[in-house]
């Protein structure tokens, strides 16, 4: 029973890293007008995995709102 569940739980975790990763390559491969355009949707919010990476990929390429 414990094994199973290790082995469920490693099989989530992977998954979830490897949605995380598509989402970080959807974002990076977003043109400029569109990547500030996500950028101005999560503005507003304090803190958020989105707003992070969109104003990461910002800075990387040099523009901003």
């Amino acid at each position: 029973m414990l094994k199973s569940r290790i082995k469920r739980r490693t099989v989530e975790g992977a998954h979830a890293v490897a949605e995380l990763a598509a989402i970080h390559a959807s974002i990076a491969a977003l043109n400029d007008e569109d990547l500030l355009d996500l950028a101005d949707i999560f503005a507003r919010e304090t803190s958020g995995a989105l707003k992070t990476m969109a104003a990461a990929e910002m800075t990387r390429r040099g523009v901003s709102l």
